[in-house]
């Protein structure tokens, strides 16, 4: 057994409290052995003027859109994903995709974040960034069927199916994978009735969106008199193994929904703030029993991965829409980052304790802005950044280590992104 002692710094616990302590890992297991004074490793990782969390979960994203980071900004929804994303998505070739994933990726482990829930196409490329990388996903192929004839629909699918029976369990272990029909409206009815019990037969966990905006209810309420969620729930998509993305516009009716069914919902802040689709209920959810986590969206409309800044935009937001400061407190938006995303995927991570997945981040403190020491988990809420994570371990394994990504190259990523994104905008103009 190899071990791996982070030593000398605080320790975040399940309960929220913070303890001075360290931490002690069995690396082939990739589980924490031990929290405790005094641990010794074969390798030792600086804790000291830190704080030990849990590795973040990014519940929603599309890792490859970083590639398109700054693209098409200012436009709601509707308008940016038909008018701009839609077409220069329809560009992308393979090798646009994997650099897109690297570069996600890569400032996701310089961001703290651990595992992301991923919904996209061309899944090997993904999969193989996650791999090369280090981290843990839950993968798989979106499926949109509008404008599609038969033929195409039924392929598209198909492959999410194939794609999740293929990559759950890859990576040792750290890929998962899901059916991921894009939404309600993008997918038509008779798709959802043929396949969704195909991936139930199969143990399949679905993820999608869901209530995102007042656009995306309305056909749905006007064409078969029902919620979106209850139409969901007509179609087998809510299972305590299911969650769904956004939940921006949901009522009170599904909010019992998914609290009765155990369904998660992955709030996404900051792409719904600057797609102005709306404030979702956050905190009415968690009283509810709702399982919630935090994801980021795609990178296009976002625009960066980290998690960090999704928790304070979360807490921010969170209170605005129930009008009351004391909404989504501190407390909760850590668990929303850690536990509850992990929670929603169906994750082990997202907590410290023995047994618990070796998954964690380590939070320099040594820094104006967390200064002075009043509340660390306020700290982690409202005022910690990206630029703040000195060490990042998934399954055991050290990412980063004093800023510097270990799995990945850095310098070659950031390359290969500013080419592709070069050669793709060539492409889009001609």
């Amino acid at each position: 057994m190899t071990t791996l002692a982070i030593t000398g710094g605080r320790v975040l616990l399940p309960d929220a409290t913070i303890t001075r302590a360290d931490v002690l890992i069995d690396q082939d297991a990739g589980e924490i052995l031990q929290i405790g004074p005094d641990l010794d490793g074969d390798e030792t990782l600086d804790g000291s003027d830190a704080l030990v969390t849990p590795g973040f979960v990014n519940g929603h994203c599309h890792v490859a859109m970083s590639l398109l980071r700054g693209y098409a900004d200012d436009k709601p929804l509707e308008n940016w994903l038909r008018e701009d994303i839609w077409p220069a998505e329809a560009q992308l070739t393979d090798e646009d995709i994997r650099a897109g994933a690297e570069l996600g990726v890569l400032e996701m482990i310089k961001s703290g974040t651990t595992a992301f829930a991923d919904m996209y196409f061309e899944v090997p490329e993904i999969a193989a960034a996650v791999e090369e990388a280090g981290v843990r996903a839950r993968l798989g192929h979106g499926i949109v069927t509008v404008a599609k004839d038969e033929e195409e629909a039924r392929e598209d699918a198909e492959t999410s199916l194939e794609i999740a029976r293929e990559y759950d369990g890859a990576a040792d272990g750290r890929i998962s994978a899901a059916f991921m029909p894009h939404s309600l409206t993008t997918v038509g009815e008779e798709y959802l009735a043929e396949y969704v019990p195909r991936a139930r037969e199969a143990g399949i966990p679905i993820h999608y969106h869901a209530n995102e905006t007042s656009e995306e209810v309305t056909p749905i309420v006007e064409e078969r008199g029902v919620r979106p969620l209850a139409y969901a729930a007509e179609k087998g998509m809510l299972d305590s193994q299911d969650f769904v993305a956004h939940g921006v516009h949901v009522d009170e009716s599904e909010i019992q929904l998914l609290a009765e069914a155990g369904t998660g919902v992955i709030h996404c802040p900051a792409s719904n703030m600057k797609l102005a689709s709306g404030m979702a209920p956050v905190q009415r959810m968690l009283e509810a029993g709702v399982t919630v986590g935090l994801g980021t969206d795609g990178a296009a409309s976002n625009n960066d991965l980290s998690m960090l800044d999704e928790a304070r935009d979360a807490a921010m937001l969170g209170k605005l829409a129930a009008e009351d400061a004391s909404a989504v407190p501190a407390e909760s938006v850590v668990e929303l980052v850690t536990r509850g995303s992990a929670d929603a995927l169906g994750l082990e991570s997202g907590r410290l304790e023995q047994g618990a997945p070796a998954d964690l981040a380590v939070i320099d403190l040594d820094a104006p802005h967390l200064t002075p020491r009043y509340d660390l988990v306020s700290h982690l809420a409202y005022a910690a950044a990206a630029s703040d994570v000195r060490h990042t371990v998934c399954d055991g394994r050290v990412l980063m280590r004093d800023r510097e990504v270990l799995t990945l190259e850095e310098a070659s990523v950031l390359s290969r992104a500013r080419e592709a994104a070069a050669d793709l905008r060539t492409r889009l103009e001609d």
